[in-house]
């Protein structure tokens, strides 16, 4: 009987747990696609492969290493004619030490479901300061020295708990480039869409910057959530940097802009 009881009272409290989470999180969608203010975006970098090199270029960032993803916004925002003329404000936060936890390589519902609570956990315990994250986006970017052109992990974000993880290149030149990423994977934490078929393609008319562009071919602009020109249905190469990229129609309805915008 007492076993029984204490079966409950853990139940209970883990119903309890998931409720509180899901309330916060409600709150935090709420306030963050709202834009009637800056969305606060803290970046916070990590030698993702314990480097020398890499540790004196995660030294050598500063807040403008950043800023064009703020012009990037800014310059989309008004656009569609959004009322907050900054929509974020991306600020360099202190380097972090541990490395998060990395996806399932087996993914199932529960694998998934139990790596996303390892992660918002590791992400609470690893946060370095004490600010509010009610409208605000965490970006953990683990950089790695560029080795003979290997691809990186895949990069996410995640809009239950606004946290994204970045995989970068510790380079100066690769730089533009890391905040293309970094563009990407916060506007999936406010609702963005991935535009890009399994080939990495970006998918028409919604992953191309001018679908009505005639002729088609060549795109001269990528769609920020495919993140690559279309030279052809079948080729096309990633955006050197956010200069050239754009907020569609489409993205710009998931992440609320459109709703947002002056009638």
């Amino acid at each position: 009987m007492q076993l029984f009881s204490f079966r409950n009272f853990r139940l209970l409290l883990l119903i309890a747990i998931l409720a509180t989470v899901a309330i916060y999180s409600k709150h935090q969608l709420l306030r963050s696609t709202a834009w009637l203010e800056p969305l606060q975006v803290s970046i916070y970098p990590i030698n993702g492969d314990n480097s020398p090199k890499t540790a004196r270029y995660i030294q050598g960032l500063s807040h403008g290493s950043f800023s064009d993803i703020d012009q990037f916004m800014q310059r989309e925002g008004k656009k569609f004619n959004l009322l907050e003329e900054q929509p974020t404000q991306t600020t360099l936060g202190s380097e972090v030490i541990t490395a998060p936890p990395p996806p399932p390589e087996i993914k199932s519902t529960l694998s998934t479901m139990l790596w996303s609570l390892k992660l918002r956990f590791w992400v609470w315990k690893n946060t370095p300061d004490n600010r509010s994250n009610l409208n605000r986006v965490r970006i953990f970017v683990l950089y790695y020295q560029p080795n003979d052109g290997q691809p990186l992990a895949h990069s996410l974000g995640i809009q239950k708990g606004l946290i994204g993880v970045v995989h970068a290149f510790a380079s100066k030149k690769q730089q533009p480039q890391n905040n293309i990423v970094i563009a990407h994977e916060l506007l999936h934490t406010v609702g963005a869409s991935d535009k890009y078929d399994n080939d990495n393609q970006p998918i028409f008319p919604d992953g191309y910057a001018e679908p009505n562009r005639n002729p088609r071919y060549p795109q001269y602009r990528a769609e920020i959530m495919s993140g690559r020109i279309p030279a052809s249905p079948t080729r096309s190469q990633m955006a050197k940097s956010l200069k050239r990229c754009v907020i569609g129609l489409k993205t710009a309805q998931e992440i609320n802009w459109v709703a947002a915008t002056r009638q």
